[in-house]
């Protein structure tokens, strides 16, 4: 499993590191498209919703299970959008994913969730909502090894990007250099190969798209495109 630092050495190798959401994917075929992104994507994005939080219900710790044994290697960028978090850690984290993200929204105590995940040895995100500011996460940036922004209201695949979530992206990408933190920036909801460029370009390291990959003939071409983009600028 890549460790922080790794993680950062492969985003410099490759502009900007793309996890393509396996919400998009049909459930049916799930195995086919991932083949279809042709070993192109950086990371598996696997959202996890519980009807409660978010208004959807998607999977559950044993889609994280299948993926690992079907994908020994493969890293699986998992995010949990549930509530309590915390009720929820063990089973998730006995799954077998790299990173687990919660959200600030949906923890109680936060900076010991964070911890539970570190100390299983797993990659701690956190995530806030288009409506949470970026402010709140202080307390607990240092140990964060991601901190996810959702550029759309989270429980649906296939919504608009809202421009406004730009500003946390730069605000936690100033503030991580400021104090030498080590957290990588993701941004989930409406990205694509139009908007990639500005998102990379505001701080971003890492980003998941889901139907704008899934939902195209030629997924890993999709992929190439959003890496040009980036790399053009």
């Amino acid at each position: 499993m890549a460790g922080p630092l790794q993680l950062k050495e492969l985003k410099k190798e490759r502009g900007i590191l793309i996890s393509p959401s396996l919400l998009s994917a049909d459930v049916l075929n799930m195995e086919r498209h991932i083949g279809e992104l042709k070993g192109e994507a950086d990371w598996l994005h696997v959202d996890i919703m519980d009807g409660h939080f978010v208004p959807n219900l998607s999977y559950g710790p044993a889609l994280v299970k299948a993926l690992r044994k079907r994908y020994p290697q493969a890293f699986l960028d998992v995010h949990i959008m549930v509530e309590p978090a915390e009720d929820f850690l063990d089973m998730f984290l006995s799954a077998g994913p790299s990173l687990l993200t919660v959200h600030l929204e949906a923890a109680k105590h936060i900076h010991r969730a964070l911890q539970r995940i570190k100390d299983a040895g797993v990659l701690a995100g956190v995530s806030i909502n288009p409506g949470t500011a970026a402010e709140p996460l202080t307390p607990v940036l240092h140990m964060a090894d991601l901190v996810l922004v959702m550029s759309v209201n989270p429980g649906y695949g296939g919504q608009s990007f809202i421009e406004e979530t730009l500003d946390k992206v730069r605000w936690l990408f100033r503030v991580r250099g400021e104090h030498g933190w080590g957290y990588l920036i993701e941004m989930d909801g409406g990205v694509g190969p139009k908007n990639v460029a500005r998102i990379a370009e505001a701080g971003c390291d890492v980003v998941v798209a889901g139907s704008a990959v899934f939902g195209q003939p030629e997924p890993s071409e999709v992929i190439k495109e959003m890496r040009r983009s980036v790399q053009r600028g």
